[in-house]
């Protein structure tokens, strides 16, 4: 399994540095995974927009799903092969969202692009199996509906934190992960700061506790660089801990994972 970094920054895209997206492929399966300001055209440098087979959406936050409207565009009159709608899910509000945006009368339209899938309310979450990847979601602790995912494939597991606080979902959702991507959007240096995200050192505390084999820092929060991000994270975790660069390509596996 791989893990492509299309964007990790915070808020608002910045020149080389999307925000938020990632693509998780397997075989002939590609998953898009948020879809932040400035990945829709990152993803088209690792992938064709038709080989996409599904999204996966961890909360409604422009910064994780902007992108979308453009890949409506693109899929509904670009230059891209007819296909089926391609499965979406993601959390209740983003299709009204959307159709909003796009105006009612696109609301057919997005049917034809996107199959939409509700992540739904559940504490005990969902799952679905796209190719032969396996997806497996949690409700955790943002400020609105947010989402974190597991992602289990032939050669390994995979988990990300969407934008959450520590919490318990995510926790057993990582557990015994080959890697775990988690966010490190609040700056605060104490463990139990009370926020919708995770501090560098929570972000390491939450993979030591997953039993995480490596750790993935993304999503950095503003005035703090990706690079101390990692040595906070480190305090908390024994194990490698990374920087999602845009671009970085990482191995997920269960033997002697590495960064490409």
């Amino acid at each position: 399994m791989r893990v492509t970094t299309l964007g990790g920054a915070t808020h608002y895209p910045r020149p080389g540095n999307a925000c938020s997206g990632y693509l998780v492929q397997s075989g002939d399966t590609t998953i898009w995974v948020d879809a932040g300001p400035g990945t829709l055209a990152e993803l088209q440098r690792h992938v064709q927009l038709e080989d996409v087979n599904a999204i996966w959406i961890s909360h409604t936050h422009a910064d994780h799903t902007s992108d979308l409207l453009t890949a409506y565009y693109a899929y509904r009159f670009g230059d891209v092969e007819p296909r089926p709608p391609i499965p979406l899910f993601a959390p209740t509000a983003l299709r009204e969202r959307l159709v909003d945006f796009l105006g009612g009368s696109a609301e057919t339209g997005l049917d034809l692009v996107f199959g939409f899938a509700d992540l739904g309310a559940s504490p005990a979450g969902g799952s679905a199996v796209i190719g032969d990847l396996t997806l497996s979601w949690r409700a955790v602790d943002h400020d609105v509906p947010g989402f974190a995912l597991r992602v289990d494939g032939p050669d390994g597991s995979f988990a990300y934190s969407g934008d959450t606080a520590p919490c318990a979902a995510l926790d057993e959702l990582a557990a015994g992960c080959e890697a775990l991507l988690c966010e490190a959007g609040a700056a605060g240096h104490d463990l139990g700061e009370k926020a919708a995200h995770h501090t560098p050192e929570e972000a390491g505390a939450t993979a030591a506790r997953a039993g995480a084999g490596r750790l993935i820092v993304t999503h950095v929060a503003l005035g703090l660089s990706g690079e101390e991000a990692a040595v906070r994270a480190q305090t908390r975790f024994d194990g490698p801990v990374e920087l999602a660069r845009p671009g970085t390509i990482f191995v997920v596996e269960r033997t002697a994972p590495v960064a490409g």
